[in-house]
């Protein structure tokens, strides 16, 4: 018998990396109507490529690996859940949001482009993650598969996520906020997306309820552990390490975790977390008749978890 190879979580990354990034090359602001401005395009192309952890498309992949599911159903989710996160940062980035020049180590796309461009490349890349979830190819991506994926996508995005939470955070601002208003508002601008990349990969295959209420939890835990690590590295990195304005929260007077628990609080609140994701995923082995087997499944998951609180940016 041949030993098992080691497994590698850079490995398993790299792979995965260059799939999505490929995908995301081909689709993205390249099959434009011959009458629209190529501004538009390159706009698009600007605000989702060369940059960004791709943590959503990981989760998704290795969602969808726990389960056994379809490798190219998930392929299309994971880029959609990155588009999702590129348009939110794009109007997030805005004037009459959050008024940031600085993302990703370069400079935002309304500073780039202008903010009419901006405002329609965020339009663009929302519709085309949906487009991306409905192809033509009903073997790649079943009809109700399909259903299944947008509907957790636009629960994600819309006033039940990422819209709703960020009119959360505007109407904030100056405002102390206890820690359930805090936390219900970080669950729905940053949570929802992480959770649903979680579920958008069990979605891409058959898992039990059982299994999709042990992802829901860990999806839950990590996308909450998310935002307080980075409020945490909002006062204690710097811009050029984060590739975005540090320290614009305290300057802006919003409310985060540190300002409301203190840095050591905040830091221990994202270690409770990080252990509410395992012990979620140790019952999702659990659930496994071939408890070893599983084990290799969720390998990834676990290290996208020690990584969603060890990051440094």
């Amino acid at each position: 018998m041949k030993p098992v190879p080691e497994w590698s979580m850079r490995a398993w990354m790299d792979e995965r990396l260059t799939r999505v990034e490929h995908a995301l090359q081909e689709w993205v602001g390249v099959d434009e109507p011959e009458h629209l401005d190529v501004v538009l395009g390159l706009a698009m192309r600007y605000a989702v490529l060369d940059g960004g952890k791709r943590l959503r498309p990981l989760l998704v992949l290795a969602a969808c690996e726990a389960v056994r599911g379809e490798a190219d159903a998930a392929l299309r989710a994971a880029c959609a859940t990155e588009l999702i996160h590129a348009y939110s940062l794009v109007h997030d980035d805005m004037p009459c949001m959050d008024n940031d020049v600085l993302r990703r180590g370069k400079p935002t796309v309304h500073v780039q482009f202008g903010e009419a461009q901006a405002l329609l490349a965020g339009d663009a890349l929302q519709a085309l993650a949906f487009e991306l979830l409905t192809p033509d190819d009903e073997v790649a991506v079943p009809v109700g598969m399909q259903a299944r994926l947008c509907r957790l996508l636009a629960r994600a995005a819309g006033s039940s996520g990422m819209a709703g939470g960020q009119a959360i955070d505007l109407a904030s601002v100056g405002v102390k906020l206890d820690e359930e208003r805090l936390r219900q508002m970080h669950r729905l601008k940053t949570g929802a997306l992480l959770q649903a990349s979680v579920m958008m990969g069990a979605a891409c295959g058959h898992p039990t309820q059982a299994q999709q209420a042990a992802l829901s939890d860990y999806g839950a835990a990590i996308g909450l552990a998310f935002q307080v690590v980075d409020d945490i590295l909002d006062v204690t990195a710097d811009s050029a390490t984060l590739g975005k304005t540090a320290g614009k929260d305290a300057v802006q007077d919003k409310p985060t975790y540190v300002s409301l628990l203190g840095l050591a609080r905040a830091q221990a609140h994202a270690r409770e977390l990080h252990a509410q994701a395992l012990a979620a995923l140790a019952r999702l082995r659990n659930l496994s008749p071939n408890q070893s087997s599983e084990l290799d499944q969720t390998r990834a998951l676990r290290a996208l978890a020690d990584l969603v609180v060890e990051r440094a940016h």
